[in-house]
């Protein structure tokens, strides 16, 4: 479902309604916020036997070779760090008196004001107590009997000023490039500025958090234009051609010179495709080619997915649980998640990030944020969409209850398999490695939290 359908849609039945409702404004956060605070979960070691397949995990040293702890310790350097060392795993100190953990509100006379919370972030913890720190406790309170709890760790920080700066941005650029006419107000209510500075808390750059904010826009308007076709009349029929203009500066076509100007003129009479080209270009002043070009390969595997879902529209068929968790793989929240080291300021190595292990993990994190959105997605009815839920109920013919519950558990599988694999992943890698799986984990955790208060999702919107 699409971003302005999930806010337009009546809501569901009420029993449903109610169900999610509760999953909603569930408070609990029973993982850690932080994903190397503890050893690895029992049986991880037993992951890492064997050679490395595309299905299977293997936790030999990756293409760069292991590091050493002397040279992990030093961890990432300069302007802009303080917030990333408190993310990623650092050797035990040498022992002494116990210290005093600091509070976890900012330190007199630390910085404040607009910009200033990852600084804030750092002070909650101080990055040579990052290793020795005991796993933070679930928070909030146990939601009532029946009601699943997903399992996901709490945002690291919220800045609301911040969240609020972006988003007023967001919607004036959306504006101008000629995105979402007369929803604007829908747009800015879905709050994607909150979304980018709860889900990349090493950032206090507004720039850097709006370059991430424009890049996930444009993407939605794919699926808002085109697909679901929530600002424009329906036209399935023309859908693999309106995708393959949208790609073609997604990933430059060159044309003979004949030819060219004829597709420039299809391309800015498309507003999608300026708005893509737009957030692509103002990314290159914030990411390395190679980062960008990762968010390349990304949208094309999200456009393989959208022609996918077209089929579904047009020809009326209900895919498979099996087929739908394919398509969840290749049309969830990795094209926002892949820009974690980019906003941040820093890079994964390439070979790392393309290693098949590195990319399971990666990818099993991002399949199961899109299905925690599945989830809240159901609180809002749309007979003509699919969500996991819906297509367990059928296919199992159990009760409504039963499948949110059902892929409450699968959700959970793919988040606590993420967790194991990505600790081994991180004590195996490059430091930069580690920072990128401690970021992708606070990325899930913020979104988790955008989703609880976002308009996109409540039913009583």
């Amino acid at each position: 479902m699409s971003v302005l359908s999930r806010m337009a849609a009546a809501a569901g039945s009420h029993d449903v309604a109610a169900l999610i409702d509760a999953v909603l404004s569930d408070p609990v956060r029973p993982a850690s916020p932080d994903l190397f605070g503890a050893p690895p979960p029992a049986g991880a070691g037993a992951l890492a036997q064997g050679p490395v397949t595309t299905g299977a995990f293997s936790a030999g040293p990756l293409s760069t070779g292991s590091f050493s702890a002397g040279a992990f310790s030093a961890g990432p350097t300069g302007l802009g760090t303080s917030a990333a060392r408190v993310l990623i795993p650092q050797p035990p100190p040498a022992p002494a008196a116990p210290a005093v953990r600091p509070s976890m509100v900012p330190v007199p006379g630390g910085p404040t004001g607009l910009g200033t919370s990852g600084a804030r972030v750092a002070e909650r913890l101080r990055p040579d107590e990052a290793a020795a720190a005991p796993a933070a406790p679930a928070t909030g309170t146990p939601p009532p009997e029946g009601v699943p709890t997903l399992y996901c760790p709490p945002a690291v920080r919220d800045d609301p000023a911040l969240g609020e700066f972006v988003n007023e941005r967001l919607v004036l650029w959306a504006q101008e490039v000629g995105i979402y006419p007369g929803h604007l107000d829908k747009v800015r209510s879905a709050n994607f500025g909150r979304l980018m500075m709860l889900a990349h808390p090493e950032s206090d750059d507004p720039e850097r958090l709006l370059a991430a904010a424009k890049c996930g826009l444009s993407e939605w308007a794919v699926d808002d234009h085109i697909v679901d076709c929530e600002v424009e009349e329906p036209r399935h029929e023309v859908l693999g051609q309106r995708l393959a203009i949208c790609h073609s500066v997604i990933d430059q076509a060159q044309l003979p010179l004949r030819y060219a100007p004829q597709l420039e003129e299809a391309v800015r009479a498309d507003p999608v495709a300026m708005a893509l080209r737009s957030s692509l270009d103002n990314l290159l002043g914030y990411a390395s080619a190679t980062q960008v070009r990762r968010l390349r390969h990304e949208l094309a595997i999200m456009f393989v997915a959208y022609n996918q879902e077209g089929v579904w529209h047009t020809t009326g068929q209900r895919p498979p649980v099996w087929e739908y968790l394919m398509h969840r793989h290749e049309n969830s929240f990795i094209p926002c998640m892949v820009l974690v080291d980019a906003i941040a300021g820093y890079e994964v190595p390439q070979e790392e990030f393309s290693d098949p292990r590195v990319r399971r993990a990666f990818n099993l994190a991002g399949t199961a944020t899109v299905l925690m959105n599945d989830l809240y997605s159901m609180g809002k009815e749309d007979p003509t969409d699919f969500s996991l839920p819906m297509l367990i109920a059928a296919e199992e013919q159990c009760s409504m209850e039963e499948a949110v519950a059902r892929s409450v558990e699968i959700h959970d599988e793919l988040m606590h398999t993420f967790e194991a694999e990505a600790s081994v992943l991180a004590r195996t890698g490059s430091p930069q490695l580690a920072r990128f799986l401690a970021g992708t984990w606070a990325w899930v955790g913020g979104n988790r939290e955008w989703h609880a208060g976002s308009a996109r999702y409540r039913t009583a919107d």
